[in-house]
């Protein structure tokens, strides 16, 4: 069963951690300033690839964002695609 985390530091910057039986096999860093989330890059270890961890981590993200009425910046090659792809799911967090 996986798990995720928002891990941050002092200066918000960090990242949702995604663990599997308490050993992280994918993580998507961000960094929080005012209201708004930037994130720069999603990752996920070569032998859990395929397993939809890096949706599980778009969509935590995107839950999170909801949450606390904040928008995204979307640096990460990973999560640009998605919210080009899908413009109408994403539309009211996504600062172009």
């Amino acid at each position: 069963m996986e798990t995720i985390k928002l891990e941050l530091d002092e200066k918000k910057h960090g990242a949702f951690n995604l663990y599997v039986d308490d050993k992280k096999l994918g993580e998507m860093t961000v960094s929080i300033k005012d209201d708004v989330l930037t994130v720069y890059h999603t990752g996920v270890e070569p032998e859990a690839e395929g397993k939809g961890y890096a949706k599980k981590l778009l969509e935590e993200m995107v839950s999170y964002v909801r949450a606390n009425n904040m928008m995204v910046i979307a640096l990460c090659p990973y999560v640009h695609a998605q919210f080009k792809r899908h413009p109408d799911e994403y539309q009211d967090i996504w600062k172009r």
